[in-house]
Formats: C-alpha cells, structure tokens, sequence
C-alpha cells in the first residue's frame, strides 16, 4: 500500500508563488506516474499537472500552462508542483495521485488527502 501525503498549501495573494509538495511512502514510487489535481468549492476535481515515473514527460492542462511546474525527486519519493503567478481561481484543495501505467487521463490507483491553497485578491 502506498500513501501519498501533500504539504505546502497556504493562504497567499495574487501573483504571489508557491510549491507544493508530495511525499510517497514505499519503495515502488519511481515506478510510478504521478499526478495533481484541484478541486475548487463548489465543483469537480480537475487534472492540473502529470509527470512520468522518470520525470521526462509533463502534461499540464490548459489554465495553468505556463504558470506551474511539476518535478519529481524520486530519490526523497517526492513530486512537486511549483505555482507562480497565481490567481483567485487557482484557489482549491490541491491532490497528488499515483497511477502505475498509463497517460495523464488514466485511472490513478493512490491519493493523498489534500492540501488547501487559498489566493487572495
């Protein structure tokens, strides 16, 4: 079993950056594609970011193209989301996920619980 556990999310302002980070327990997590996902008050959980296991190949969904990035360190069983000039719709619970196979759009087998971001205007 893996458990996935996001940190980093806070209250910050328009423009302002900030990194989330994604710590996996187990020894399998370079094995794994990762991905993170948000889900704003009121709506669905959407895709924002995915990496392969090797950390060659991203995907990035449309809103956030240019803004985030992420990476992945696999040696601290670590993937990152690094947020920049963020706005007042980038406010949402933000979650890692791992999938064994597949692209971004795959069933995704693990997920943490959650980190809070919160930009202000």
């Amino acid at each position: 079993q893996v458990q996935l556990v996001e940190s980093g999310g806070g209250l910050v302002q328009a423009g302002d950056s900030l990194r989330l980070s994604c710590t996996a327990s187990g020894r399998t997590f370079s094995s794994y594609s990762m991905g993170w996902f948000r889900q704003a008050p009121g709506k669905e959980r959407t895709f924002v970011a995915w990496i392969t296991s090797s950390g060659i190949t991203t995907k990035y969904a449309d809103s956030v193209k240019g803004r985030f990035a992420i990476s992945r360190d696999n040696a601290k069983n670590t993937v990152y989301l690094q947020m920049s000039s963020l706005k007042a719709e980038d406010t949402a619970v933000y979650y890692c996920a791992g999938q064994y196979q597949g692209n971004y759009d795959s069933r995704y087998h693990y997920w943490g619980q959650g980190t809070q971001v919160t930009v202000s205007s």
